[in-house]
């Protein structure tokens, strides 16, 4: 009664309808290459690199050898790509409780409203259709197959490349109506570092690099196919990496806590019909792609975007303008309360704001280890003001623009856990001057121990993954993301007593956590004490009105409890927050049921059934309900599927 459940939005192809198509418009190709460094790439003067295919597209395209994302994190890289707007415009700085607002213009839905026929071939959760970027897409194939938290596995919440190629060419093979855009990511190189073979034997002391040459692969057997199919000549074609690898750059493993170049800079190809082969110097940023692939097709591109056509560079024309590249990073404030980082290249020099400020001269210290800050005051105030300019700008005054509220999945949220991202939201946009916060350069390392025990948990060594919490406890006291991470695991452990302790005390540290609550509940649930867990369960739903999950759970103890009005209500709010919501529905329909109200329950529990076809106990109320109002062949039916393994 009480499991965690989870229901995905999956989008089915839609080839018909629509305006009439010109036959002799391009296709437009896009694949992403997740947490790939130019730097690893043989294109980009990598000797060791196994990229053959990317250097291929790179000698017949245009290559831009200084491109960068404004945050490394995938989730809003990919929205600044296929928005063509810096991340406080849309609001979208981070990684999960957001989505993508609905009216802000996407590449998909323009081309889609201009009769190109759409698809996405996702290869992680952390692009999850949930968080909105399934807009304009008819067909977004995000499924990743998850049954409760407790079996969490990386091979749950990732795709490997050679299967998000398949479903592209199983896709292909049904003919969808020309012309296409079609997007493939390919999420490999993100950590952790697991080639298949031969990658693995090939790359053993260079694991990353493996897993970059098997995504290379597994592009050029996509290649080849739209090659075969006649999609490849004409098309549009753009190759990118949304943001790259610490690699230990910095102290940083990883990505998504810094923002230097070794995470930021990353490569960029992009091959026009009748384009002749070009390399291109000049700085530009990843919201620079949308614009261009427009002005290519001679669409005109949405007002509210900041990112510039670089397509006069493409054909080989002087830009005539210096580039204002901005960056941020807001997990640590998210997720820990340090400091954002916000910067802002140009002119060869690079200013980070933080509490401790950052100035660097990228043409002689391109690995930025000399700060030139105390040294450059003037330099500094002036690109300091340049960075608060473009800030204001593009950030939307109040009650413009904002991220929706998502809908709040426990689920989802342990699945990005699984891919390394510390999916707990302990502090909030009003923390953000940032001025009295620790700055991220002085938590690197408990940054990294946290990271190191999420891995340890998602691998199932959870003793090993309680002490580096501990380890990094010890440094960082008061810690709601240390706390929390240290109840999750202790829950995992079946200690259920000290896990409810921990949540407490996760609580205690951000008394506005809608999940330590609902943790809390699910503990005290776990431990038998009915009564607390439903005063926590209160408190969840209280504080977090978009966790369904809580609301299910909540509503579950009042049916327990014959509250039966109450659970009613709690039922429906979870349906309603999350439409496909199965457990919502079927337990809605049982309680309607034991209300004696089985016409009204018949509506539920078939919606039920019809999102989860193998929920047996659904099957077998439905057909108690059908019972109820005389309809025994209907009723013969539902019981013979709830005996259906």
């Amino acid at each position: 009664m009480f499991a965690w459940m989870f229901a995905v939005v999956y989008s089915a192809v839609a080839f018909a309808g629509g305006p009439a198509i010109d036959s002799e418009r391009p296709n437009v190709i896009l694949v992403t290459v997740d947490t790939l460094r130019a730097d690893h790439v043989g294109s980009y003067g990598y000797a060791a690199a196994q990229t053959p295919n990317i250097d291929a597209l790179a000698r017949a395209g245009t290559r831009f050898t200084h491109a960068y994302t404004p945050v490394p994190i995938t989730l809003p890289a990919h929205v600044s790509l296929l928005t063509g707007t810096l991340p406080m415009a849309t609001g979208m700085h981070d990684f999960s409780g957001n989505k993508l607002p609905g009216n802000i213009p996407t590449l998909a839905r323009i081309l889609k409203q201009r009769g190109y026929t759409t698809a996405a071939f996702i290869g992680s959760a952390v692009l999850d259709s949930r968080f909105g970027l399934n807009q304009g897409f008819d067909t977004y194939f995000d499924y990743f197959e998850k049954e409760t938290p407790d079996e969490m596995l990386l091979s749950k919440s990732e795709r490997r490349a050679d299967q998000v190629v398949d479903e592209a060419l199983r896709w292909l093979k049904l003919g969808p109506r020309r012309p296409l855009f079609i997007w493939v990511h390919l999420y490999d190189p993100h950590d952790p570092y697991t080639p298949p073979e031969p990658y693995a034997s090939r790359f053993r002391s260079k694991p990353y690099d493996g897993e970059i040459a098997f995504a290379d692969a597994q592009l050029g057997r996509w290649m080849e196919a739209l090659k075969q199919q006649g999609l490849l000549e004409s098309a549009v074609t753009v190759l990118l990496g949304d943001h790259g690898e610490g690699l230990g750059e910095h102290g940083e493993k990883t990505h998504g806590f810094f923002i230097y170049n070794s995470t930021l800079h990353i490569p960029l190809i992009m091959k026009l019909p009748g384009g002749a082969p070009r390399v291109v110097e000049d700085e530009v940023s990843l919201i620079d792609v949308m614009p261009t692939v427009l002005q290519a097709l001679k669409i005109p591109a949405p007002a509210s975007i900041q990112g510039r056509s670089l397509l006069g560079l493409i054909q080989g024309r002087a830009s005539g303008s210096a580039s204002n590249l901005y960056a941020e990073n807001y997990l640590p404030l998210l997720h820990f309360r340090w400091s954002q980082l916000r910067g802002l290249q140009s002119r060869g020099l690079k200013f980070i704001e933080a509490p401790r400020p950052e100035l660097y001269d990228m043409r002689s210290d391109p690995g930025e280890r000399r700060n030139l800050f105390a040294e450059k005051g003037a330099q500094t105030q002036e690109m300091r003001g340049r960075l608060q300019s473009l800030i204001q700008r593009f950030t939307p005054a109040a009650g413009g623009v904002r991220p929706e509220k998502e809908a709040t999945d426990p689920a989802l949220l342990e699945r990005l856990r699984s891919l390394g991202y510390v999916a707990v939201s302990a502090g909030t946009f009003s923390e953000a001057d940032g001025s009295s916060l620790p700055d991220p350069k002085d938590r690197i390392q408990v940054y990294e121990l946290v990271s190191d025990a999420m891995l340890a948990s998602e691998h199932g060594q959870l003793i090993e993954a309680q002490r580096k919490l501990q380890e990094a406890e010890r440094a960082e006291s008061k810690s709601y993301a240390i706390a929390y991470l240290s109840a999750l695991n202790d829950y995992r452990l079946k200690d259920y007593a000290r896990a409810a302790q921990h949540f407490q005390g996760a609580l205690e540290i951000n008394p506005r956590s809608g999940m330590a609550a609902y943790h809390l509940g699910l503990s005290q649930l776990q431990a038998g004490d009915l009564k607390n867990a439903t005063t926590s369960l209160e408190l969840a739903w209280k504080l977090d009105p978009a966790n369904f999950a809580a609301a299910y759970n909540l509503g579950a103890l009042y049916r327990r409890d014959r509250r039966n009005d109450e659970a009613i209500r709690l039922f429906q709010d979870a349906a309603r927050v999350n439409p496909n919501y199965a457990l919502a529905y079927a337990a809605l329909g049982e309680t309607l049921l034991d209300e004696k109200r089985p016409a009204e329950a018949v509506r539920e529990l078939e919606r039920a059934v019809s999102l989860a076809p193998t929920m047996r106990k659904a099957y077998m109320s439905l057909g108690r309900a059908y019972e109820a109002l005389g309809r025994k062949a209907e009723a013969d039916r539902a019981y013979q599927r709830a005996q259906t393994p």
